[in-house]
This record gives structure tokens, sequence and C-alpha cells, in this order.
């Protein structure tokens, strides 16, 4: 069972049920219905052919035909293969029946699935099955016949036109959301190759400073020899001079090397912008909340713990009516990071969780999420010791 029912997904059940209690109703119907009924609206011309000899065996049959829908993940060629053979079958066995009331929506299904699952080849492919599935459903249709083909077709086309354009849309949107993550990832590199050759610099200017004072020391203990207690004084006094600005000079250096002092680097994000993150976002409702005790940490915690909110977010939904929570926790060995929200249609929460993990393994962390009923349940954990 497992295996048959691998990549049905929920709203896969609703799509299908949906068909398989329309299907099931109207099939139910034609089978109680009398003959002298249906011979009565025939008449009146509300039907246009006799309905043929009843059984029961109408209603399993087409049922599978309203089913298959179930598995269109798999191949929508196929599963349109099947309904269409399904339909053609129910024809050729019970002759006249009314099939149209679910029998249309079904070609429609078949239209829209392949619009949004194929290339443009497999997709007119899907198409073309689609039009034979109406065609197939109206060619012994009591109820309508083949006139509704002047209305079922155009439909069918359109429902196929709308699906090519939810494709496109969806492609471009994730097109973009890649690109956004390119650049977000260039965007680090070189921030981090300009904080690196900054601090290199640093770094071989406090060496030769260090190099350079050490020599002057060493002179100036070097002519200490036959010096009177006076100039010796005297000596002694200019080499702590000489030691405190070099001191001074370190101290400098060193606040550079840290962030301070004047260098021309653009701040690394930390979870003190995470307020303006959530601030960017078009919903009202979402809010940060911190609790433990706050205090500045690592940069690469920092930077880490800002982006794995910020993959998260990624998959949340951004409606102005969305409610977004984002916990942070300080702990004295972990830094703990929460996040809760309802999930954006099409999201891609694989890749956002796979980006927030590899952010996490960085540092020895972890990240887990969980999701259901639409709604997505964050919970990151970052050392700190």
């Amino acid at each position: 069972m497992n295996r048959v029912l691998r990549g049905v997904r929920p709203v896969d059940w609703v799509l299908a049920g949906s068909l398989v209690a329309l299907g099931a109703v109207l099939m139910v119907v034609d089978l109680l219905t009398p003959f002298t009924e249906a011979d009565r609206e025939l008449v009146r011309g509300d039907i246009t052919h006799a309905i043929d000899p009843h059984s029961w065996w109408m209603l399993p049959l087409w049922l599978v035909a309203c089913a298959v829908p179930l598995w269109w993940r798999r191949s929508v060629l196929a599963v349109g293969g099947i309904a269409l053979a399904v339909v053609v079958l129910h024809d050729m066995v019970f002759g006249w029946q009314g099939r149209c009331g679910s029998g249309l929506p079904l070609a429609f299904v078949i239209a829209f699935l392949g619009g949004i699952a194929y290339e443009r080849a497999r997709a007119w492919a899907s198409l073309g099955i689609a039009l034979a599935i109406a065609v197939a459903v109206l060619v012994r249709d009591s109820t309508a016949g083949l006139g509704a083909l002047t209305l079922a077709l155009p439909i069918t086309l359109v429902v196929f036109v709308i699906a090519r354009a939810v494709r496109h849309r969806t492609a471009m949107s994730r097109e973009l959301a890649a690109r956004n993550e390119e650049l977000r990832t260039v965007r680090d590199s070189r921030l981090a190759l300009e904080v690196g050759e900054d601090r290199a610099a640093l770094s071989r200017e406090l060496d030769a400073l260090l190099r350079e004072r050490l020599e002057q020391l060493g002179r100036a203990a070097g002519s200490a020899d036959d010096l009177d207690p006076e100039a010796t004084r005297a000596l002694l006094a200019r080499i702590e001079a000489d030691s405190r600005a070099t001191l001074d000079e370190m101290r400098r250096v060193v606040g550079q090397l840290r962030g301070a002092g004047g260098v021309a680097l653009a701040p690394a994000p930390a979870v003190a912008h995470l307020d303006a993150l959530l601030a960017r976002r078009s919903q009202t409702a979402s809010r940060v909340s911190v609790t433990g005790d706050a205090r500045t940490l690592a940069p690469a915690v920092e930077l880490s713990a800002y982006r794995i909110v910020e993959h998260l977010l990624t998959v949340l939904d951004d409606a102005p009516d969305a409610h977004v929570d984002v916990a942070v926790r300080f702990t004295p060995d972990a830094l703990e990071l929460r996040v809760h929200g309802p999930v954006e249609r099409g999201a891609d929460v694989r890749a956002a969780l796979s980006r927030a993990r590899e952010r996490a393994r960085l540092l020895g962390g972890s990240v887990d999420l969980r999701v259901g009923r639409g709604q997505a349940r964050a919970v990151a954990l970052l050392p700190v010791g």
C-alpha cells in the first residue's frame, strides 16, 4: 500500500475524492431513474437520447476513471490514458448514459494537470488526451450529446492555457528565488573576502610594528653599557615611553581587527537584525521575541543565526494576514531559534531546510522542521561555547 500511495499528497486526495464523489452521485442518479421518467424527459427535450438498460457495474467502472487522477504526480499522460480507456470501455459496454456531469470535469482536470506538470510536447499530448476524453464522454451521452462539444472543447483549452500560465509563473518565481540565493551567497563570500583582506593587512601592520619596536628596544638596551646612573635613568625613561607608544599602537590595530577603529566594512547581519528582516516582509502580525541572557555572540554564530531564519522565512507565506513568530532564546551553551508560520503554496521547503541545515552544521548545530496543516514549525540549535 505504501508503494501504491507513494508521492500522493493531501491535495491529491481532495482532487480525486471530489471527482469520485461527483461521479458516484451522478451515476447513482442514472441508475435510480426509471425508464418511464427518462422517456418523459426525452419527449420534453430534457435529454437528447433514450437511456440504455442499466447495470450496477456502471458505478465501479466509472469510479475507476474518476479516481486515477490521484496518481497524476507520477505521470499525467499515463493517468489520462487510463481514464480515456475506461471512458471508452464504459461507452462500449453500457451505451447511452448521462456521463457529462462528471466526465467533463475529469477532462478539465487532466488538461490542467498536464499543463502544469509538463514541458511543451508532453503538455500538448496531455491536452490531446483531455480533448479525447471530452469527446468520448459526449459521444454517447444521453443528457448533452455531441452538441455540447462547442462548449466543452473551448473550456478545456482555456483551462490548459491557465495551467501553462501558472507553470510559467511558478518557474519564474523559483528562478528568482534561486538567483536571490546565489546573490546572498556571493554577497557573503565577498564580505568574508573583504574582511579577511583587511584583517590580513592589519595583521601585517601589527607584525611590522612589533618587529620595529623590538629592534629599537634591543638597540637601546645594547647601548646601556658603561652609562652613568643619570644617563641610565634617562634611557629607561625613553624605553618606557617607547613601550607605552607601542602598546597604544597595538591597541589601535587590535581594535581594528575586532571591527572597531573606523575600518570601512559593511556590518555582517546578526541576531539583532532579525527585527529588520521581518519588517521587510509585508505582513503586520510578525514579531520577534527574545528570552534568556541576551548577549553578543561570536560573529560566525550571529551570522549563521540570521541566515538560518532568513532561509526559513523564504518558505513562509508573505500575505498581509499571515502571522509569523520568531523566538530567540539564549542559554549558557546554545542559541535556540524557533520559527513558526503558514507555509507558502508551492514553496520549496526541502531546499530551504537544506540550506538552513548546512549553515547549522558549520557550527555543529542542527535544524528540525515539521510541516502540518499548512503550518511550519522549525527549531534550530547553535552551540555558543
